[in-house]
C-alpha cells in the first residue's frame, strides 16, 4: 500500500507540473518539447522498473516491463485516433495538449476500474482468463480484417447522437470546453473531441487490460505499467503526429500481437511459454512492422494502392460508432 500511495503521489506531482507549470498557457507544442517530455516519461518508467527490480526481484520487474511494452505498443494506436479526432474537429495545435491532458485523467480512472473488475472476475471465475484470450484473438483478427476499410467520422453514430442532443457551438476561440451565448450554455468542439478521446480509450482499455493479465496477475503491477504507458501518450502524440502515414504496417504488427497473446492465454495449460520468449517475439514483430513501414513509405518507394490509404483514420468509427 505504501508503494501505491507513493506511486500515486508521483503521478499527481508530475501531472501538476505538466499542466500547472510547463503548460500553464495554451501554446503549440514544439517537436523539441515533445521529444523532451517523451524521454522524461520513458525515463521515469524505466527508473521505476529498476526500483522494482532492486526491491522486489527480477520476476516482478519482468512482469512490469512486459506489461509496459504491450501497453506502449497498443498506445500508439490511440495516437492515430487522436490525430483523426483533432483533424475532424479542427482543434488548433495550441489547444490539443489541454484536451489530451483531461483525456489522460479519464484514461487513468477507467484503467483502474477495468483492472479491478478484471481481477475480481479472475478471482471468482477462473475460466474468464480463457475468455480474455479468445477476445484478444477475435480483436486481433478484426483489426487485421478492417485494415484499409474506408469510413469517416461524418457518419459516425456517436457523433450524430451528440449533435442531436447537445447544444454545440463551432466557436473554439476561447479554448474552453463550454461557452455561454446569450445566457445559454453551449459545448465547444473541444468538449466533443474530449468525449471521443475518452470513448476511444475505453475501447482500447478493454484490449490492453485483457492483454496485461497474460503477463501478470498482480493488479498493482498491471496498474503501474498501464499508467506509466498512458502518461507518455500526450508527448508521444506530438512526436508522431506528422509521421502517421509512415506507420502503415504497424496495424498488422499490432493485430498479430493481440492474436499471439490471446493464443498464449488460451493454450497456457498446454504450454507455458516463458515471459522472455513471448515478449521477445512481440518486440521482434513490432520492430519489423515499424521498420518495414518506414522502408515502404520512404520517398520514392513503390507502394500499392492500399498502402496509400491511412488506415488509422478509419479505426475510430468502426470501434465506437
Amino acid at each position: 500500500m505504501t508503494l501505491l500511495i507513493g506511486f500515486l503521489l508521483l503521478v499527481v506531482v508530475m501531472l501538476a507540473l505538466d499542466l500547472g507549470v510547463f503548460h500553464r498557457k495554451a501554446h503549440e507544442v514544439s517537436m523539441r518539447e515533445a521529444w523532451t517530455w517523451t524521454f522524461v516519461w520513458v525515463g521515469i518508467a524505466v527508473l521505476f522498473g529498476a526500483w522494482l527490480f532492486y526491491t522486489q526481484g527480477s520476476t516482478i520487474a519482468t512482469e512490469y516491463a512486459s506489461v509496459y511494452f504491450i501497453e506502449k505498443a497498443l498506445a500508439i494506436d490511440n495516437v492515430f485516433v487522436f490525430s483523426l479526432v483533432f483533424a475532424y474537429f479542427a482543434v488548433p495545435l495550441k489547444y490539443q495538449h489541454k484536451v489530451l491532458f483531461w483525456g489522460i485523467l479519464g484514461a487513468i480512472f477507467f484503467r483502474a476500474v477495468f483492472i479491478v473488475a478484471g481481477v475480481s472476475l479472475l478471482e471468482n471465475f477462473g475460466w474468464v482468463y480463457y475468455v480474455f484470450g479468445a477476445f484478444l484473438v477475435y480483436t486481433g483478427w478484426m483489426m487485421f480484417k478492417n485494415i484499409g476499410k474506408d469510413e469517416s467520422l461524418e457518419h459516425n453514430k456517436t457523433l450524430n447522437w451528440l449533435e442531436r442532443r447537445l447544444p454545440i457551438t463551432q466557436d473554439i476561440s476561447s479554448g474552453k470546453f463550454t461557452k455561454r451565448i446569450n445566457g445559454k450554455l453551449f459545448f465547444t468542439p473541444l468538449f466533443i473531441a474530449l468525449i471521443f478521446i475518452e470513448l476511444s480509450d475505453i475501447v482500447f482499455a478493454v484490449d490492453s487490460v485483457a492483454a496485461s493479465f497474460a503477463y501478470s496477475r498482480d493488479p498493482y503491477i498491471i496498474f503501474y505499467a498501464n499508467i506509466m504507458a498512458i502518461l507518455g501518450l500526450r508527448s508521444l502524440y506530438f512526436v508522431l503526429a506528422n509521421l502517421i502515414d509512415r506507420f502503415y504496417y504497424l496495424k498488422h504488427g499490432l493485430s498479430f500481437m493481440l492474436v499471439f497473446i490471446g493464443t498464449k492465454m488460451i493454450f497456457g495449460d498446454v504450454y507455458k511459454m516463458p515471459i522472455w520468449m513471448s515478449l521477445g517475439a512481440i518486440i521482434v514483430v513490432i520492430l519489423i512492422s515499424v521498420l518495414y513501414s518506414f522502408y515502404r513509405t520512404k520517398p520514392g518507394a513503390e507502394r500499392s494502392c492500399h498502402d496509400t490509404e491511412n488506415t488509422y483514420d478509419r479505426e475510430l468509427p468502426n470501434r465506437i460508432g
